[in-house]
């Protein structure tokens, strides 16, 4: 069965070519003008993905997010902005968001997200012989990140760390994990600890410069850097 996704923005254009974009790579591809046609769709099947467009007459695609959480539907939810500074992006990454796009958005641009969230987004991870390994445990870890289950990515986190400490992935994860619980001391430490171990490591360093910024002015600029695909 092809992987399907929904579209939902204002802009018939928008829609098009995001449509145009994905059908080219095979999946099956729904589109909704609005929020309250976008939630009708939502409650009556499942979606693989979500494709929310911020900025909406009647219901923004935050509001959307906050229905569908509301109603239970876990749909995986990427939110478009026209906008560079996204003041609600700690609240919709609460909610479930995964990440934030900002248009103009290129086609291929669009399609290599995608493949990556249906990726991780799969149905059941495959099965391994025990034990586990680290790279089991880390996209587990995103996975369960995204769907905002915190105890059972917590402890995916911690397998990883029993076979690798080594890793600035790990405890950049680590840090995406405890910032989402508030626990931003803790997240402080574990993002530091993935720059120790990689000055470069770039995913940390956004994080922790959202943190400073959430702090220092009181919103966050960037969605969390669950950091390599």
């Amino acid at each position: 069965m092809k992987p399907s996704i929904l579209i939902v923005d204002d802009e018939p254009n928008v829609r098009l070519t995001y449509r145009t974009a994905l059908e080219t790579e095979g999946l099956e591809v729904r589109e909704a003008p609005d929020g309250r046609t976008a939630l009708d769709a939502l409650s009556e099947r499942q979606f693989d993905l979500a494709i929310l467009d911020m900025r909406m007459p009647e219901v923004s695609g935050l509001e959307l997010l906050e229905s569908m959480r509301g109603k239970g539907i876990q749909t995986p939810v990427v939110i478009v902005t026209a906008y560079g500074d996204v003041p609600h992006a700690v609240r919709a990454l609460k909610l479930g968001a995964i990440d934030f796009l900002e248009k103009p958005l290129t086609p291929e641009t669009l399609r290599a997200m995608v493949a990556e969230i249906l990726r991780r987004h799969e149905k059941s991870l495959p099965r391994r012989a025990t034990p586990e390994t680290f790279e089991d445990h880390v996209e587990a870890a995103k996975r369960l990140l995204n769907l905002r289950q915190f105890p059972e990515a917590r402890e995916h986190i911690a397998k990883a760390l029993e076979v690798r400490t080594d890793s600035p992935e790990i405890f950049n994860l680590g840090g995406v994990l405890f910032e989402m619980l508030e626990d931003y001391d803790r997240a402080k430490r574990y993002y530091g600890q993935a720059i120790r171990l990689n000055r470069n490591y770039e995913p940390a360093q956004q994080n922790m410069r959202r943190i400073y910024e959430l702090f220092q002015f009181g919103s966050s600029r960037e969605p969390f850097n669950l950091g390599d695909n």
